[in-house]
């Protein structure tokens, strides 16, 4: 090996590996945060599964949404309603589902809509939005129709 290859990285210092970071005032300066995805309480046992909506043509569609929804803020995500809380508290009396052990009694229940009935449920936790059911027949809150 040639002597100047040998010793290329120790001629530099630490200051060369720094880079700049493009939009951090905006970063910064944003009051609340944007809103992140959590599957961990997702219930596989009612619902459907991802690969139900899979061969549905509605996980690209469903996917497209959450990414949409992770440029928001809560605040954005609720006032567009492009997620809606529900304002009972509670799960609802006549749903299709029964609620997740694994969910405390308290929270408020959030929707989403896909495109037509097809929703995901879940529900906020500070700005994480927590996935719960993936309901494609909108059994999560049976309303009656007017």
């Amino acid at each position: 090996m040639a002597k100047g290859k040998q010793n290329k990285f120790k001629s530099r210092s630490s200051a060369s590996y720094k880079r700049e970071v493009k939009n951090i005032e905006l970063r910064q300066g944003r009051k609340e945060p944007l809103i992140v995805l959590s599957f961990k309480d997702l219930d596989r046992n009612q619902g459907q599964s991802f690969k139900d909506w899979e061969t549905d043509k509605l996980l690209a569609l469903a996917v497209r949404k959450l990414h949409e929804v992770c440029q928001l803020t809560v605040g954005q995500a609720t006032a567009q309603q492009i997620i809606k809380p529900y304002t009972k508290v509670g799960f609802p009396p006549d749903s299709g589902f029964t609620h997740p052990k694994h969910i405390l009694p308290d929270v408020t229940w959030c929707s989403m809509h896909i495109q037509g009935k097809e929703c995901v449920i879940g529900y906020f936790e500070d700005n994480i939005f927590n996935v719960v059911f993936l309901d494609k027949d909108h059994e999560f809150w049976i309303c009656k129709k007017k």
